[in-house]
């Protein structure tokens, strides 16, 4: 609760500055714990095993989604294939500028709240 209040206060350079700390879906962490890598490698496994032409499509979304909006795509990817990801992506390139950033923005504070949940759970970070 105290993580989602916290979310709610912040304004659009801060969500802009959490988007940069993020990489993209497909992409491995440049930085972090060891920890964090195994995370966001669960994560995004649907991304991390599909066809060779879903990834290639990833890509191309990817640098769209970038140029249209000017930071990354932001999907919580728990639970997603590939193509779910995919379709997420190509309808939420249709959104204009003013739709898409608390979209974006509340995709970045789910999966917030699953990696804090699993934290306090004691989950391992392999998971």
């Amino acid at each position: 609760a105290a993580a989602d209040a916290a979310w709610q206060k912040m304004d659009r350079a801060d969500i802009l500055e959490a988007f940069s700390s993020h990489p993209q879906i497909g992409q491995k962490a440049a930085s972090g714990s060891e920890s964090h890598r195994r995370w966001l490698e669960g994560e995004q496994n649907g991304a991390r095993i599909a066809a060779e032409d879903v990834k290639t499509r990833l890509v191309q979304g990817n640098r769209a989604y970038h140029e249209r909006f000017g930071y990354i795509f932001i999907v919580c990817a728990t639970g997603k294939t590939a193509d779910e990801m995919l379709a997420l992506l190509d309808q939420r390139l249709q959104n204009d500028a003013a739709r898409e950033l608390p979209i974006a923005a509340e995709q970045l504070r789910l999966i917030m709240r699953l990696r804090l949940e699993k934290l306090f759970a004691g989950e391992p970070s392999s998971s």
